[in-house]
């Protein structure tokens, strides 16, 4: 698991007296997944659209520039890469569709920047569809858990109690605490 940082800049945006501002260099932040020794990443569309630089830290501190490969909006996934100097170790993938409501599972990332933090919940429901969000919602097929994700948890891996990967973190409820 990384911690992604990012840097974009945003331009045309108001301030609160309703005068337009110049552009501005917003910094975000996120957590991502290695999916291939050669320095592929899974995360979050929404920690690495449209940024201007991207970096990743690894576990052992060691940071590097990122390019992304791909986006899919739609299901809020990217994949990006990095140019380790050696191999790095692989998450293993776990099959989502064998999790069962009530099944323990680990959400892995780094939570209002606090490195590495796991937190341990349950299946909840399966197939959860989130009407709140700007999408396409016949593509909803979320694995609900009160697991605790925070801003910096996205991108991050849900594990099943075998350590595999099933999911990626990507949303919170901020009507329900601890959704």
């Amino acid at each position: 698991v990384v911690n992604i940082s990012s840097e974009k800049t945003v331009t045309g945006r108001t301030n609160w007296d309703g005068a337009l501002r110049e552009s501005q260099r917003v910094n975000g932040m996120g957590s991502g997944v290695i999916v291939d020794e050669r320095g592929y990443i899974v995360t979050n569309a929404h920690v690495v659209d449209k940024v201007t630089s991207l970096r990743v830290r690894l576990t052992n501190g060691n940071t590097f520039d990122a390019t992304t490969i791909g986006i899919d909006r739609t299901n809020d996934l990217a994949l990006i890469k990095i140019d380790a100097d050696r191999r790095l170790h692989v998450i293993p993938l776990g099959d989502s569709e064998r999790l069962r409501v009530g099944d323990w599972v680990l959400a892995i990332g780094n939570p209002l920047a606090y490195e590495h933090t796991v937190t341990v919940g349950v299946d909840s429901a399966k197939g959860r569809k989130l009407f709140s969000m700007d999408r396409d919602s016949s593509l909803d097929n979320f694995i609900q858990t009160d697991a605790a994700i925070n801003p910096g948890n996205s991108g991050g891996p849900l594990l099943n109690a075998r350590g595999e990967a099933i999911g990626i973190n990507s949303a919170i409820s901020v009507a329900g605490q601890g959704i």
